[in-house]
């Protein structure tokens, strides 16, 4: 019922900036939880950020003071601005989202992944 779509990624010099956008999209009645996880190869998923609907934020230790997050929740869109790259930074980057979803005669929390985007610090 929710579809993410990220977009952004790329390959930067390691001090440099890269934002990500994540779009939401299909059938739901609000979005509550937003969040950036990443992936490296042999890794698990790791939380970058989260923001809530209210806009309160949270932040990997890793990041803090380097990314920022941020929701524009008419435009159900999510995004990372992210500064002072490093190499370790390099990883795929993942939406997620905490929908909640019409399931008649109720409703429910879905959660939802994106495809992923790539981003690369060079040294």
């Amino acid at each position: 019922q929710v579809q993410l779509v990220e977009s952004g990624g790329g390959l930067v010099q390691a001090g440099g900036s890269l934002s990500l956008s994540c779009a939401a999209s299909g059938s739901f009645l609000s979005i509550n939880v937003m969040a950036w996880y990443r992936q490296t190869a042999g890794k698990q998923r790791e939380l970058v950020a989260s923001i809530n609907s209210g806009g309160s934020t949270n932040y990997a230790d890793s990041v803090k003071g380097r990314f920022t997050i941020s929701r524009d929740n008419v435009k159900n869109a999510m995004y990372l601005q992210m500064s002072s790259l490093k190499p370790e930074d390099t990883a795929v980057y993942y939406c997620y989202c905490a929908a909640e979803i019409r399931i008649l005669p109720t409703s429910l929390i879905a959660y939802y992944w994106g495809q992923g985007t790539q981003v690369t610090v060079s040294s």
